[in-house]
């Protein structure tokens, strides 16, 4: 067995892109647009599985948008994505500088959480052994649910 990839709907390409892509830092492999399904589909991969995801076709982020209005509820009962990170506390900066809401802070120095625009929970965690707690993350409260 082997791990492929992930799909979560979205109901937004261009802020899902901004998310995943600009503030996140996955990067675009292939896109397949359906006419006839009325779809389209954007598999996304973490910078250090670029090369793997462009070989293999794994691991990825399987975005679908469906060309025909939607509503997603229940993106809680999906769970989350996970993403390992060389500095948990530089990607909750970087998430936080692009106006990304950090639900539950790296206090710990080794787990933090963030929702996608569609509400997916994304959690990032420390590569290695947790880093030192460090302000202003130690004090920061939970901010909504992850």
């Amino acid at each position: 067995m082997k791990y492929l990839h992930t799909m979560v709907r979205i109901s937004d390409v261009d802020a899902s892109l901004d998310f995943y892509c600009d503030k996140l830092g996955l990067r675009e492999i292939r896109r397949t647009e359906s006419e006839k399904g009325r779809f389209t589909l954007i598999f996304l991969a973490a910078p250090e599985d670029v090369d793997r995801a462009q070989a293999e076709q794994a691991p990825m982020l399987e975005l679908t948008y469906n060309w025909d209005p939607e509503a997603y509820s229940g993106a809680r009962n999906f769970g989350h994505l996970a993403f390992r990170v060389d500095d948990i506390y530089a990607a909750c900066q970087r998430l936080r500088d692009g106006g990304v809401t950090i639900n539950r802070p790296p206090r710990d120095g080794r787990m933090a959480f963030v929702r996608s625009p569609d509400g997916i929970s994304i959690e990032l965690l420390q590569t290695g052994e947790a880093l030192p707690p460090r302000e202003p993350w130690a004090s920061m409260a939970n901010t909504g649910s992850w």
